[in-house]
């Protein structure tokens, strides 16, 4: 049968540029069936049938996306919002759900889950096989990454828009899979516009990996300037 999944003009297409309401449930469950597909591929052996399905599926499902129109991320700051600074100490902490790391709708994300605790935050997860990199334990760049997006709400409590100017890992120990990670982020400095974040990640008890952050603030970004 022949494959008509890669670049066929005559696979089926909505019209271009068509403009929908996105259902803001479905896609954080389209990225999640995205990640665990992910994660499953990498997780699992497969038969050639069973991987050349998936191929076209997974290409017919993009040829359909590129028929409708060219989405981006809206353009009004979280800051502008009336309860950004208003999250109760030990409540889940929520962003936009397409960030990489922590969005519910990306198809990059680690299922990091963040809580308020008091001045810092707390971010859970946990690892699966797509975040493999050396045999058994999870890719450096995850875990840099994951802790870049953590010091990301510090910012989000500190009311301010802020980037990432440095950011240092220190490896104390390999980043187990498939167990429970909590990593916890804190404020310990401001000067000027810069602003100095510590971290620490633990399997448990034990500390595994520890970082430090500068973020560089935006002017005239915070809600009650």
């Amino acid at each position: 049968m022949p494959n008509k999944s890669i670049a066929d003009p005559s696979l089926p297409k909505e019209p271009q540029d068509q403009e929908v309401a996105d259902d803001e449930g479905l896609r954080a469950d389209a990225g999640a069936a995205i990640r665990n597909l992910g994660h499953a591929l990498v997780g699992h052996h497969a038969s050639p049938d069973l991987l050349a399905r998936i191929v076209c599926s997974v290409t017919e499902h993009v040829g359909e996306l590129d028929g409708y129109g060219i989405r981006v991320r809206p353009g009004e700051d979280m800051s502008n919002s009336d309860d950004w600074d208003q999250t109760p100490d030990g409540s889940v902490m929520l962003s936009y759900p397409d960030r990489p790391i922590s969005g519910a709708a990306s198809p990059w994300g680690v299922d990091l889950v963040i809580t308020r605790d008091g001045d810092g935050v707390i971010g859970r997860t946990t690892y699966r096989s797509a975040h493999e990199g050396a045999p058994g334990r999870v890719h450096g760049g995850v875990l840099a990454a994951t802790f870049d997006d953590l010091f990301g709400f510090l910012n989000q409590l500190l009311e301010k828009r802020a980037f990432t100017g440095e950011i240092t890992v220190r490896y104390e120990g390999p980043t187990p899979l498939n167990r429970p990670i909590e990593l916890r982020a804190r404020l310990v400095g401001i000067e000027g516009r810069k602003q100095f974040f510590e971290a620490e990640a633990f399997d448990g008890s034990t500390r595994f990996a520890r970082s430090t952050a500068t973020f560089i603030t935006v002017d005239g970004f915070k809600r009650n300037d």
